[in-house]
């Protein structure tokens, strides 16, 4: 059974799991394309953050950003490279956007990669309903990002 949970950056498998989504974050993108936020932003009292566990194992993480106005931001969204293909990614982003519309918020953004590396995510969010936009917030469009955005 899954079950998730909220605040547990500090946990030892987590701060793993996201100093693992980091490095490959920064290796797989050029500077100005690399929007990771770090552990202690995920602290941020604009920001739920929240875990996927089976039976106490790590399965995966994802959080939220409160942004101006009816809007969110999906950040950190990881699943661990033993849990993938198996639905993680799907249950974390219908966590988030649930949470996301319990909250009042009206519109769901993100920002993600354009490489291969980023395959899996971007048909991911396609296939649940998220259009391409462009820019927004702080953001720069490059030939290396992606932005959705999904009314909710």
């Amino acid at each position: 059974m899954w079950q998730i949970f909220e605040g547990e950056v500090d946990l030892d498998d987590v701060r793993i799991l996201l100093a693992q989504h980091f490095a490959e974050m920064q290796a797989g993108s050029p500077p100005e394309a690399c929007h990771v936020l770090p552990v202690d932003g995920l602290k941020d009292q604009s920001i739920r953050f929240f875990t996927l566990r089976e039976r106490g194992a790590l399965l995966g993480c994802g959080a939220l950003k409160r942004l101006g106005g009816a809007e969110g931001e999906i950040k950190s969204m990881r699943t661990a490279d033993a849990a993938l293909g198996r639905g993680v990614g799907k249950a974390l982003l219908g966590h988030l956007i649930a949470t996301a519309k319990l909250e009042g918020m009206a519109r769901i953004r993100l920002e993600t990669g354009s490489t291969d590396q980023f395959a899996a995510a971007n048909q991911l969010y396609e296939k649940e309903g998220f259009e391409r936009t462009g820019p927004f917030g702080d953001y720069t469009d490059t030939p290396f990002t992606r932005f959705f955005s999904k009314e909710i």
